[in-house]
């Protein structure tokens, strides 16, 4: 079984944790391959049974016949594996040593447990869907898709921008505001829900559509199906303004034309058969959870 590691940064007190992990997968005689940054840092605190036959720098380089792509950190450390990954199918688990971690569920607490149910085939494949955006002009390299969002933002300090919103060419809405958010199911326990976005199921087939500081109140999130096109035009007082995609983000102007659709492939997480959606909501979001009773 071929695993590939990968991580973007550590602090010195994870390195025990990252020590363990991977001697517990040594001990499972798997092949390993590490992100080639990753390995440099933690190198000189590891000795390894074996060194690794590969070195990744990217989705060129990773073996197409990974079996697994671990993610040491938060979410924002799995978002990074998404470009590694793209149309491979390679799926991947999300070890959590950052704080929330809605997509690396898997605590420090819970590591051996789900390492070993991993080991013996006791997890299950979630597909997950992405976004794609079209636009006029290159943006985001080979990778412009997103598992999480996508976002028009203001620049600067300048005033509100007006985003024109269209579902599949017809006129959906004007918003006067920061900037406006689709965000996937997957990405509805995102930077959408802190903005009032609704929480939705990872299986359901929809984009959020919600808007960041409106300066009209009575706009809210709309849930809208992910099988058409959100196009949009935006103006404002600067000359420019931010797009983002996941954690990702480029600098566009109003003649940027921008249109999301439904990425044509899927992402595949791993998730051990004790963890699952509703049980990832509840410890994240404290469900029931009351000091008074």
């Amino acid at each position: 079984m071929l695993v590939a590691l990968y991580n973007r940064t550590f602090e010195p007190e994870d390195i025990p944790t990252l020590q363990r992990i991977i001697h517990k997968l040594e001990g499972y005689q798997l092949n390993l391959i590490f992100f080639e940054d990753f390995y440099q840092r933690i190198q000189p605190h590891l000795q390894l049974q074996r060194p690794p036959q590969i070195l990744f720098t990217g989705r060129t380089d990773l073996p197409l016949h990974t079996d697994m792509l671990f993610s040491f950190g938060g979410d924002g450390t799995m978002l990074d594996t998404i470009t590694f990954v793209g149309n491979s199918n390679i799926p991947i688990i999300g070890i959590n040593l950052g704080r929330l971690g809605f997509l690396a569920a898997i605590s420090e607490d819970d590591v051996d447990d789900a390492l070993s149910s991993l080991v013996q085939g006791s997890y299950t494949i979630e597909k997950r869907s992405l976004l794609h955006l079209d636009a006029n002009i290159p943006l985001f390299g080979d990778s412009p898709f997103g598992l999480n969002e996508f976002t028009i933002h203001r620049k600067d300090s300048s005033s509100m921008i007006k985003i024109h919103t269209y579902l599949n060419g017809e006129f959906l809405n004007t918003y006067w505001a920061d900037g406006l958010i689709v965000a996937t199911p997957t990405g509805s326990t995102g930077y959408s829900l802190s903005c009032g976005g609704p929480v939705v199921f990872p299986q359901a087939s929809n984009f959020v559509i919600t808007p960041v500081a409106p300066h009209n109140l009575n706009l809210r999130s709309i849930v809208v199906p992910d099988d058409g096109i959100i196009s949009f035009e935006v103006e404002g007082r600067s000359d420019t303004f931010l797009c983002t995609l996941d954690s990702r983000s480029e600098t566009i102007t109003s003649d940027t034309q921008l249109a999301i659709r439904k990425e044509n492939f899927s992402i595949s997480l791993v998730r051990p058969h004790d963890h699952n959606f509703l049980k990832t909501i509840r410890q994240k979001l404290y469900w029931g959870i009351d000091k008074r009773n």
